[in-house]
């Protein structure tokens, strides 16, 4: 039986899965009375790996598996979205409180010493 494999996006490998075709394959030989030991060696595979496909996929054809498969994926990317827009929604007032005490030390200093502060340079820039 062949493997699923390839390249994730950040360049590392994942790990070979089999295809909900050979999922529901394996389930079939499962019901038609093979020992879920036999199966699992003949797959390469553990027993347990037979019991979650079973309860993940049991009573399911190719083309329903192949729709929980696609759904779940598309779950995964919105969660991956919403984490980031939370990230960007939390990450913007710290950076927007950090530019305004920026902007009141410019300030404080541009009041305080206009004579010996003249093209210093301040957070990069000629004040």
């Amino acid at each position: 039986m062949e493997l699923e494999s390839g390249p994730k996006k950040d360049g590392q490998m994942k790990r070979a899965r089999f295809t909900e075709e050979q999922i529901i394959a394996v389930l079939k030989e499962h019901e038609a009375g093979a020992k879920t030991a036999d199966l699992a060696r003949k797959h390469g595979v553990s027993e347990a790996t037979i019991y979650n496909w079973k309860a993940k996929f049991g009573g399911m054809d190719v083309s329903e598996a192949k729709r929980l498969r696609a759904l779940e994926d598309e779950n995964a990317k919105l969660d991956r979205r919403a984490i980031s827009t939370a990230s960007a929604e939390t990450l913007l007032p710290r950076m927007l409180g950090k530019i305004d005490t920026l902007c009141e030390q410019r300030d404080t200093l541009k009041k305080t010493d206009t004579h010996h502060n003249k093209g210093r340079v301040l957070g990069g820039r000629r004040w």
